[in-house]
This record gives C-alpha cells, sequence and structure tokens, in this order.
C-alpha cells in the first residue's frame, strides 16, 4: 500500500504545481529584463515569489516574494536592480552581467491551486566586427574566379565563387561556423554579392564586397541601361513636344484662314440719278437727293439782250459789282 500512496502524493503534487515549461530568454549584456507570471488573473490574495537557479553554484536565490497585502521584500543582493512596473505580477530586473544567466521561476500561490512561470535566461555580448577579405582573382574571357576570407578575432572561413556574364555561384552553398560562444560565422551569396555575418541571438555585424568590383565580365549593367531609356525617354518627350508645337501652329494658322473667308464687307450701293421733275405732274414729293435739279424758266420772257447773254457754266450765280455812276 505504500508505493501506490507515494505514487498518487507525487501525482498530487504534479497537478498543484501547474504548468512549468520553460521559456528561452536571451538578452545582451547590460540590458534589462522583464518577468511575468502568466496567467496570473488574481494575485491580491496569493503568496508571490520569484527565485534564481544560479548555475555557476547552483543554487536557488530569492530574488522577491510577497505576502498577501505587503510590500515586496527584495533580497539583499538585488536591492536597486528589481523594479515594479506595473504590479506583483511583473517585475524588471535590471542591468544584466553573464552571471545573471539561470532558470528563474515566478510562483502564484493562493488557497485554491499554484501558478508557475519559468524563464530560462541566457546574457550574450554583442558579437565582434567581421571583415570580408578577396584573397585572389582569377579572371578569363568569359569567367571569374574569386576566393574571399570571413574573420573575426577568433574565428575564420574561407569560400569561393565562380562567375560568368550572367550568373554568379559558391562552390559547395553556403558556409558557416558556429563558434563555442554560441555565435555564428557566414559567408553567403545575395544578389551578386558577397556577405560575410557575425551573429548570435542578440546582436549580429555584417561586411559586403560587390563581385562586380572585381570580375569585369559579370560587371552590372544596369546603369547602361538606365542611361539608354533614359536618353529615349528624352527624345520621345523632345518629339513630343515639337508635334505638340507644330500642330498647335498648323490649327492656329487654319481658324485665321477660316475667319477671313467667313468676313462680310459691306458692298457699297449705286444710288440711282435723279431725274428731272415733270412740271405737269401733280406730285409735290421733295427731290430725291441733296442738290436739286434747276428746272427752266417759266415766267415772263425777258428782253433778246438777256437771253443772249452768256451764262455762268457754275449753277451758281455770278455776283456783278455795279458801277459808279
Amino acid at each position: 500500500m505504500r508505493p501506490i500512496s507515494l505514487l498518487c502524493t507525487v501525482f498530487l503534487a504534479y497537478l498543484l504545481q501547474g504548468s512549468s515549461a520553460v521559456t528561452p530568454v536571451f538578452v545582451q549584456r547590460g540590458d534589462n529584463l522583464m518577468l511575468n507570471l502568466t496567467e496570473a488573473d488574481d494575485l491580491e490574495n496569493s503568496v508571490v515569489s520569484w527565485n534564481f537557479n544560479n548555475k555557476s553554484i547552483n543554487k536557488d536565490l530569492i530574488l522577491v516574494r510577497w505576502l498577501p497585502h505587503t510590500e515586496p521584500e527584495v533580497s539583499p543582493g538585488y536591492r536597486g536592480r528589481i523594479e515594479f512596473p506595473v504590479n506583483r505580477c511583473c517585475v524588471k530586473l535590471k542591468n544584466l552581467q553573464e552571471t545573471d544567466s539561470g532558470v528563474y521561476t515566478g510562483r502564484g500561490i493562493g488557497s485554491a491551486d499554484e501558478q508557475t512561470t519559468q524563464y530560462k535566461v541566457t546574457v550574450q555580448d554583442p558579437v565582434s566586427p567581421v571583415k570580408l577579405t578577396v584573397d585572389s582573382v582569377s579572371n578569363s574571357s568569359d569567367s571569374c574566379n574569386l576566393t574571399v576570407t570571413c574573420s573575426t578575432q577568433d574565428s575564420h572561413i574561407s569560400s569561393t565563387f565562380t562567375c560568368d556574364a550572367k550568373t554568379c555561384s559558391q562552390e559547395g552553398g553556403e558556409r558557416s561556423e558556429v563558434m563555442t560562444s554560441g555565435a555564428s560565422l557566414r559567408v553567403y551569396l545575395v544578389n551578386d554579392s558577397i556577405t560575410c555575418n557575425h551573429s548570435n541571438q542578440v546582436s549580429w555585424t555584417k561586411d559586403v564586397t560587390k563581385i562586380q568590383d572585381f570580375c569585369p565580365c559579370h560587371a552590372d549593367p544596369k546603369p547602361h541601361s538606365v542611361i539608354a531609356a533614359v536618353s529615349v525617354s528624352i527624345t520621345l518627350l523632345f518629339l513630343i513636344i515639337i508635334a505638340a508645337a507644330g500642330f498647335f501652329v498648323l490649327r492656329r494658322r487654319k481658324q485665321k484662314t477660316v475667319s477671313i473667308d467667313n468676313t462680310v464687307y459691306a458692298v457699297p450701293e449705286v444710288e440711282a440719278a435723279a431725274q428731272p421733275l415733270d412740271p405737269t405732274s401733280g406730285s409735290s414729293s421733295p427731290p430725291s437727293t441733296i442738290y436739286s435739279y434747276v428746272e427752266p424758266h417759266t415766267g415772263p420772257t425777258r428782253p433778246t439782250e438777256a437771253k443772249t447773254k452768256t451764262l455762268p457754266d457754275s449753277l451758281y450765280a455770278s455776283v456783278e459789282k455795279p458801277s459808279r455812276s
């Protein structure tokens, strides 16, 4: 019976502990870490604590602990490094160092159950700079071979690239190496450029070299095509402007010609000559012109002398000056 009772006790303890999945977290040295209790709906009446399992000493350390309705108790070794930005379910640990790497466990123990959250924290330094060096270049009329070395202060890898007028390839594909610090060193080909990359989970650096700087047969044709495209575009635009200007001028001339052809000029009317008035006519209409015609004299006949006297050519009578007696 005792083995069965012990098995039931272990199973019951497992149920009360709740979920204990460990979440991996990577932090750059000097940064802060936010620790959150998951599924923490009501912790006001619970005992909350955060523990740290230090890998170097293989020992659990208490960071902070809350009792219901009390202020948090921070361990002396973490005073000044812990803040509580929200409530007791959230803890900020500041200025992490490599010695802070390990497993952090948060517990919320209430009257009915226990909530557990775990983080496996790894503190890393930023990676060192990387350098890409072209070791050798071999050119021919239709191909080019490049050998490069991707290096850091701790490691290096080499790779060879072959190019023709259209494409480039890397012998053996992408080269990579994982170092003891957990960082990786890679050299690979992207868009006709060789990239040397040094990275870990918190930082990365890279150095890039363009293949066309070393392989004339693989020179980028894009600048020439761009210049040609721009030249063609400018020429087409110039021709369009000339055509539009010519069309506009022809249209203006046509409109001017139509305007001249449609002009109506006044036609001078020839006034009919006035006819002498018929003395026998009973009409008393005034003459049709400004000047009236002189009608034959119908009064008493003058002496013969008067008749034979020459009249002036003008219609107007001449005035003679009387002689002095």
